[in-house]
């Protein structure tokens, strides 16, 4: 499935391209990342282990109080400022050492890079999706449709740098295509859709990652139709089912990650750097 680095290297592409710099490759985001989770489980260790010591020290402080209430004062107060960081709390929760594995085996795929914007109003909200069915290597496709969806989606303008701190990236990897026996024959939430048809001489086809339908609220019939009209059919609604078209199901394997996340990583890293 897509990865937190795949989601990294989204966000890194992006930003070097805007902050006109190079950027790290895939291989080096995911070694960095690897390392960069080990410091935060150790950070997070350590962390636990002050938090688990400080009741009983806290007790010693207690009795202590009474042949010096200054020194007990000061203890506590010592104590009290021990908080644990929160700051790996919001990292998102990395996978066993075992799916890294499994995971790493995955060197090319069919993709799509979704950017999200978050609206003040509106919450997440499209910002651009562009992706391929021909399986690329991951390390320049990535980085490639990273791009490609940020700047060149004709429904929307060029992401702009001022953007990024108000951005979410999703990658999907497609797997499992079959053909459907008819428009109908998949599930809400499990499969996308490609479909591809001719009408009055012209040739229309479309996509629907596995999530669209279910996040809209859509049946099945919705989606086939909202998805025609996608394609820029313009007959009767109630007339689509008259329409041939061969439709083609697939799965998506997702991951997504917000800047937030990307810029705790990106610090991190330019520290390390420095040191």
């Amino acid at each position: 499935m897509a990865t937190i680095p795949h989601c990294l290297c989204c966000f890194e592409s992006l930003a070097a391209h805007l902050e006109k710099r190079k950027p790290l490759t895939l291989a080096e985001i995911q070694k960095s990342w690897a390392e960069y989770v080990r410091a935060n489980e150790a950070e997070a260790s350590s962390s636990e282990k002050a938090t688990k010591q400080a009741p009983a020290l806290r007790r010693l402080a207690e009795e202590s109080s009474s042949s010096s209430s200054s020194s007990a004062s000061n203890s506590t107060l010592s104590l009290d400022s021990s908080t644990p960081a929160t700051s790996v709390s919001t990292t998102p929760a990395p996978a066993s050492d075992e799916d890294e594995e499994k995971e790493d085996e995955v060197t090319e795929s069919p993709l799509f890079v979704t950017w999200n914007i978050n609206h003040p109003r509106y919450g997440w909200t499209l910002r651009g999706c562009i992706g391929t069915f021909e399986a690329q290597p991951l390390d320049q496709g990535l980085s490639d449709y990273a791009l490609i969806s940020a700047l060149e989606d004709t429904r929307f303008n060029p992401i702009s740098k001022a953007e990024l701190p108000h951005l979410q990236v999703a990658v999907t990897l497609l797997t499992d295509f079959e053909d459907a026996a008819d428009a109908f024959d998949w599930e809400l939430g499990k499969h996308g859709l490609r479909i591809s048809f001719v009408d009055r001489g012209r040739r229309y086809g479309a996509t629907y990652l596995p999530d669209v339908a279910v996040e809209q609220g859509w049946t099945k019939e919705e989606t086939v139709v909202s998805l025609m009209r996608k394609a820029g059919w313009g007959g009767r609604k109630d007339k689509w089912q008259e329409v041939e078209m061969k439709v083609v199901r697939y799965q998506g394997k997702k991951n997504k990650l917000e800047y937030a996340e990307f810029k705790k990583w990106r610090d991190w890293v330019e520290k390390q750097g420095a040191n």
